[in-house]
Formats: C-alpha cells, structure tokens, sequence
C-alpha cells in the first residue's frame, strides 16, 4: 500500500508549471536579446561554444529535482509492519466539595475557585490515565464517569458549584461512597481517590467509607483547603450578586474552618498522603507529580499498523540530481582553425 503522510506538501507540484514557464521565457528573452544586438550570422559565431542541449539538459533536471524534493516533501510511505500499541494508566477519581464554605474566600480568590484549579492542574499532568468527577455537599454524585477524553472533563469541572447540588452541608462518608462506587473492580492496585474538601463533615458515615476503601486497595489522596481559623462565608442572591455574609437563625455570621484531622486520618488509613494547599500552591503540584509518578496499568493493547517512511530515497535522488545539473556544462568544446593565421 502506499500513501503520502503529508498530503498538504503535494500542492508544491504547482510551483512546476510556473518554473517551466520561467524557463521558456528565459530561453525566448535570451533569442530576441541576440537578435537585435547585431548581425545574425555574426551572433552565431560568438555564440557558438553555448551547448543548447546542454541548457535543456539543466532545465529538465533542475525541475525533476524540484518534484522529487516536493515528493520527498509529503512524506512518501510503502511497506507497512504491524506494532502492538499499549496504553497504561491509573483510575483517578476526585471528589470536589461543592459546598457553599468552599466559597470562603482564605484562599484567592475563594476555596472552590482554587480546588478547581488544582485539578486542572492534575488533569495537565495525565498521559492515558482515566479520571472521573464526583460532586458532593450534603448528598454526592458522579459528575463525570471515568474517562480519558480531558476535554470533556474540563467542561464538566468548569460546570460544577454549589447551585448544582440539591443539598448543602458536608457529607464526606457520601462522597467517599460514591466515589468508590465510580471505579471499576478490574486492576484493585492502580485505583486512586483525590478528596479535595476544607474537611468539616457535617453527616458523618466517613468511618465504613474507609473501611471499605482500605478493603478494596484504593489509595485516598485527601486535599485540605482553607484556614484553620474561622471565616465567613459570603452569601449570593438569586441573580450572583454578592449581599454579604451568610447568617444562623440568631443572626450570627456563620463561620468555616479546614478540619485537618478529618482528611489526615482519611490519607493514612488508605496509604494515600494529606496535602494542605497554601496560597503558593506548591502543595497541589507535589500531589500531581506524586500521582504522574506512580506505575499505572495496562488499560489497552491493539494491534497497529505502522507505514515505512520512503522520503529518503526521493530526497536522495533529488540531490543527485542537483549533482548532475552541476556538472553538466553549458559550453561545448569546439576546435578552432588556425591555419594561415601567420602567413
């Protein structure tokens, strides 16, 4: 079979025609420039050491190489071999807390706002690993199944906030469950939940989550974000417009804090790792070279049918040829009569 692997390279044969028309008018040009700088006959005798053919010779060969560089160019390809391709890769799954405290704004320029952005950040760093979205507040679901179109889960991250959830609060035990609940039972050692939350579980049920997580192998990478310190939580109406600090039913403003000791119990009894994320955000690019860096498994083989690249034996030619229409003279040699030059 044979094909051209840059077929786009194929409209430089246009640049043909108008290089032989160059040629022709050259040729024409030099002929009249002869013919009226004198005497004809007298013309040919000057002239007469200039190897037409030798001219033409030049001109065909210089323009031959040109169509073998142009094909040389758009990648000829024949001769085919058949690869196995692997794919490897981890699952990941990260949980992303959609509460409305992940809009205290201790991290710039709110805790959700930056939660996202470490996972764009994640998603960056993959290479064949499949990742999926769980959202949670007071209940969770699977926002984006496992997947290694990242596009795609962009699109689903940029959508996610606390308008899409029907419930509020903290339900940590959900997430985990849903989120263990999104994996597949294929490869129970290449399984990798991220928990990105400030921690203050409101629901409890974290406690049998855990257990089962240990049971089925699968490493919890919990992300703290946020204060320890209380801080309000700015309150939104209806149409997105700020009107100050979300209130209790006393009219105390209501305050959120990172709860540490949740997540870091969370990590350690998995045998996963806490990050705690600064403003710097170093913390979130460790947590991505940490998981690029583990060995995934393999996710798929196929069979792939792989084409030889042939351009080296056109480009060969065309520089031989080039060679040739170096060498070839333009003058031809021609023996000069000198009798009775001294007579």
């Amino acid at each position: 079979m044979f094909r051209f692997g840059f077929t786009e390279a194929l409209f430089g044969y246009l640049l043909l025609l108008p290089l032989v028309v160059v040629f022709w008018v050259a040729f024409r040009l030099r002929v009249r420039a002869l013919k009226a700088f004198g005497d004809r006959a007298l013309m040919e005798r000057l002239t007469d050491t200039l190897s037409r053919r030798g001219r033409t010779v030049k001109a065909v060969l210089l323009i031959v190489s040109v169509a073998m560089l142009v094909t040389a160019l758009a990648r000829p390809q024949f001769g085919t071999r058949v690869e196995t391709v692997r794919r490897e890769g981890q699952d990941i799954v990260v949980a992303l807390d959609l509460s409305n405290s992940m809009l205290a704004e201790d991290m710039a320029p709110n805790r959700l706002e930056r939660a996202k952005l470490a996972v764009s950040r994640l998603m960056g760093r993959l290479d064949g690993d499949r990742i999926g979205l769980v959202a949670f507040a007071g209940d969770a679901f699977v926002q984006s199944p496992l997947t290694v179109d990242y596009a795609a889960a962009a699109m689903f991250l940029n959508a996610m906030g606390p308008n899409i959830m029907p419930l509020q609060g903290t339900n940590l035990g959900a997430a985990l469950t849903v989120s263990l609940d999104a994996f597949d039972d294929e490869a129970r050692q290449h399984r990798i939940l991220v928990v990105i939350t400030d921690g203050e579980d409101h629901e409890g049920e974290v406690d049998a989550a855990v257990e089962r997580a240990v049971e089925e192998q699968i490493r919890v990478f919990a992300v703290g974000i946020g204060s320890a310190e209380g801080v309000p939580i700015p309150d939104y109406n209806a149409a997105g417009q700020r009107r100050g600090f979300k209130r209790d039913g006393d009219g105390n403003v209501v305050t959120t804090r990172l709860d540490q000791e949740t997540l870091v119990r969370i990590a350690e009894q998995t045998g996963g790792n806490y990050y705690h994320v600064t403003p710097g955000g170093a913390e979130l690019n460790a947590l991505a070279d940490e998981i690029a860096s583990m060995t995934g498994r393999e996710i798929e083989a196929q069979q792939v049918t792989q084409f030889e690249e042939q351009y080296q034996v056109f480009l060969g030619f065309a520089l031989v040829l080039l060679l040739v229409e170096f060498l070839v003279p333009e003058r031809k040699r021609v023996s000069a009569a000198w009798r009775g030059r001294f007579e």
